[in-house]
């Protein structure tokens, strides 16, 4: 039963669409190039924030920066097999991906809550997993 308070979203409308295109890109760019700068600008520096990667749980902004600060940055470069990014109205979106890492046969899945927060675009979820 819908609520009565319920506003229907509108989805991906095209200029939130392009907005969180672009930061996307910008944090795919960081991620394979290990610039833990901008990867730690783009998730949202909270004690709320969770990140559930290939072999760790980490909760909390501090957790996910420390990760990124210890992690190797050799074999980083992937390709994107499949990229879904959709948008909810004008300050929430997802994006999901599937990757295959290069060398490695396995594919990979990435998904990512985005927030319009006052400093920007910020990833307040992510997962990654690999498939068998």
């Amino acid at each position: 039963m819908t609520s009565p308070d319920f506003t229907p979203l509108a989805i991906n409308l095209p200029d939130v669409m392009a907005e969180v295109s672009v930061q996307f890109a910008r944090y795919e760019k960081a991620l394979t190039s290990n610039d833990v700068d901008v990867l730690d600008e783009l998730f949202w520096n909270s004690p709320h924030t969770l990140r559930y990667g290939a072999t760790e749980n980490l909760y909390g902004y501090d957790e996910i920066q420390a990760f990124r600060a210890g992690r190797p940055a050799q074999g980083l470069d992937r390709t994107l097999l499949k990229t879904v990014i959709t948008t909810y109205g004008r300050d929430m979106a997802t994006a999901n991906v599937e990757f295959q890492r290069t060398g490695s046969a396995k594919t990979g899945r990435q998904s990512q809550t985005w927030v319009r927060m006052p400093e920007g675009w910020r990833v307040v979820a992510a997962h990654v997993s690999l498939l068998a």
